[in-house]
């Protein structure tokens, strides 16, 4: 349930941020001199709106953005937007603020690392695998793979949370990319230190070295023909805990609503998964584990 608190929470949070970038555009001259050129009128509706607008239709139970905007927002919500616009105009200002919205995530919708940390990737369908011959919005963009549920056509999000559920870095690759090859970059990894946790999908002597050298220890699950090798007992314990990062993924995709196949560009789509990622740094409640509950009570006084 969104309450009237929630959405001014949002909309001030954003506002605040957008203050900040606005003043560091302008002072870094990030702007061509064709626009400089242009007359400079203020639009019926402001960045930071629209990017409230966009995190609330990922909190709301709504699965189409025009029933949203048209039957939710234009209605019931003119004390907070009194000057909308025809969804039409919207959509358009929706590419607008793709750049300043990523920011925002980038900067303050993330979490930090606290040393303990979870990954994982998931599949992001564009369309059904039945259909990718005849696919054209993504075409030459995408690519199909097999994961745990079959075939997919589409792309791959890998998610880097910590133990409060809070996601502190992601990437998104085409689908055929292998699940270890973000972790061979550095600047995805350069915020995590500790452990972190993965499934059988990250074994592999090199990447476990190359970590290791970057004082990350990478602790993955085995192959029952594998030799087992001895882990410590509060691995073993937290392994278990594991699930929570795919909790998070159910999350993102059936609450934040960051997968479906009806996109029509590809700012589209960049736009629904970003503004649905930054909608889940609003959730008061988000999938955790408690550390320090996961020891065992042998009686030691």
């Amino acid at each position: 349930m969104i309450t009237e608190h929630k959405v001014i929470e949002i909309y001030c949070q954003i506002d605040d941020f957008m203050i900040d970038y606005d003043a560091v555009i302008k002072n870094a001259g990030i702007i061509s001199d064709r626009r400089l050129k242009l007359r400079k009128r203020k639009f019926r509706m402001s960045d930071s709106e629209v990017m409230t607008m966009m995190v609330l239709f990922h909190l709301k139970s709504y699965r189409n953005l025009k029933e949203f905007y048209s039957t939710y927002v234009c209605k019931h919500m003119q004390d907070f937007f009194p000057k909308t616009v025809s969804y039409n105009r919207f959509v358009e200002l929706q590419k607008r603020v793709i750049q300043p919205l990523s920011v925002y995530l980038k900067l303050r919708g993330l979490g930090k690392c606290t040393g303990i940390s979870f990954i994982d990737s998931t599949p992001l369908k564009v369309s059904h695998i039945k259909r990718e011959k005849q696919h054209k919005v993504f075409k030459g963009i995408v690519e199909k793979s097999f994961g745990t549920m079959g075939w997919y056509y589409g792309f791959k999000l890998h998610l880097i949370a910590n133990d409060k559920g809070e996601l502190f870095d992601f990437l998104i690759t085409k689908a055929n990319v292998d699940d270890r090859q973000p972790l061979k970059d550095k600047s995805f990894h350069d915020k995590v230190f500790g452990k972190i946790y993965g499934d059988k999908g990250y074994l592999g002597k090199d990447l476990f070295d190359k970590l290791f050298t970057d004082g990350i220890h990478l602790v993955r699950k085995l192959r029952k023909n594998m030799k087992q090798k001895k882990q410590e007992f509060m691995d073993r314990v937290i392994l278990r805990k594991r699930a929570v990062i795919e909790s998070i993924n159910d999350v993102l995709k059936n609450i934040c609503y960051i997968e479906h196949s009806r996109h029509r560009s590809f700012d589209n789509f960049i736009a629904n998964l970003i503004a649905g990622l930054t909608a889940y740094s609003f959730l008061d409640s988000k999938p955790s584990v408690k550390i320090q509950n996961t020891l065992p009570n042998i009686g030691i006084s």
